[in-house]
């Protein structure tokens, strides 16, 4: 398919880059799924896409389409009854039409404004008649145009990721600790709190953690299970001990505004397994290395 890959091809990208419009694909069959996958493909990087069946349209589905939007039909061989049906409609109201088609002398080809030659010479399977090359060819040209639309446009791995929030990448690159802590309980104890105030503040919250905190919420130390295993070893007398004595002071925090990635690794840096949420030291709460760790970042 590399010949394809010529003039009318650049016409092609330029046609969609001037649009002001959208894309509509249209297809009957094998080219209609195709057609959807195409449209699918530039929706997820940045090219605003529709798909109109060519059945449908003649049926009402045709109002989709605007004076300003750019046609792609699909159709190998370029004599597709529904979709020649349609070409008075593309006319009529001035909208730009790029043909894939594997009869570059067929009505459709000689209707369109960019003609993109997507040939083969047999079809895969042994009668030569079951679409398989074809789609597959038709597949690979589009979403060569949309890689190419995403090359012009500078599409980066950010605006992907804008549009793909519950993907892996979208969640690596968009989801805060604001999005995670809120879920959580908000252990917090005062300085001056009794061991077993703090024990049952951590049994009831189920983060095996507390923060400790003055009368101004704000964040004095915290106190971790593993706080209190130390100090079982190194105090006998446990029972009159403070939280402010047996706390960790001036511990580590970040800001809700942190990307929940960074946090991860921070956290597997430091080898902690919880944060204290905070903003100019008021306690948020917390977010869990479980917390993180559901949400498939690790």
């Amino acid at each position: 398919m590399k010949s394809s890959i010529n003039e009318s091809f650049q016409e092609a990208i330029e046609l969609i880059l001037r649009t002001k419009g959208k894309v509509v694909l249209t297809g009957i069959g094998k080219s209609a799924l195709i057609a959807q996958k195409i449209t699918a493909t530039f929706n997820s990087t940045g090219q605003n896409a529709v798909f109109l069946h060519s059945g449908d349209a003649l049926h009402g589905d045709i109002g989709i389409l605007d004076n300003s939007d750019v046609v792609l039909s699909i159709s190998k061989s370029g004599e597709t009854e529904e979709l020649i049906r349609l070409l008075p409609y593309f006319r009529s109201r001035k909208c730009k039409h790029i043909a894939f088609t594997g009869n570059v002398e067929s009505s459709i080809a000689t209707a369109a404004d960019c003609i993109i030659d997507v040939s083969v010479q047999e079809e895969a399977c042994r009668i030569n008649m079951a679409p398989t090359t074809s789609t597959t060819v038709a597949l690979a040209m589009g979403d060569a145009l949309a890689v190419c639309l995403m090359e012009a446009r500078n599409f980066t791995s950010a605006d992907f990721a804008k549009n793909h929030p519950s993907g892996s990448l979208g969640k690596k690159m968009l989801l805060t600790v604001g999005d995670l802590y809120v879920n959580n309980a908000i252990p917090q104890v005062l300085p001056e709190s009794s061991v077993e105030e703090v024990i049952m503040e951590i049994s009831s919250k189920r983060l095996g953690a507390t923060a400790v905190v003055n009368t101004e919420n704000l964040v004095q130390g915290i106190i971790t299970d593993g706080d209190l295993r130390r100090m079982l070893k190194s105090h006998k007398a446990y029972q009159n001990l403070k939280a402010s004595e047996i706390m960790t002071a001036n511990p580590m925090t970040c800001s809700p505004e942190w990307n929940a990635t960074e946090a991860l690794n921070f956290m597997k840096k430091k080898s902690i397994t919880h944060l204290i949420v905070e903003n100019e030291g008021h306690l948020l709460g917390f977010v869990h290395l479980h917390d993180l760790l559901r949400e498939g970042l690790g």
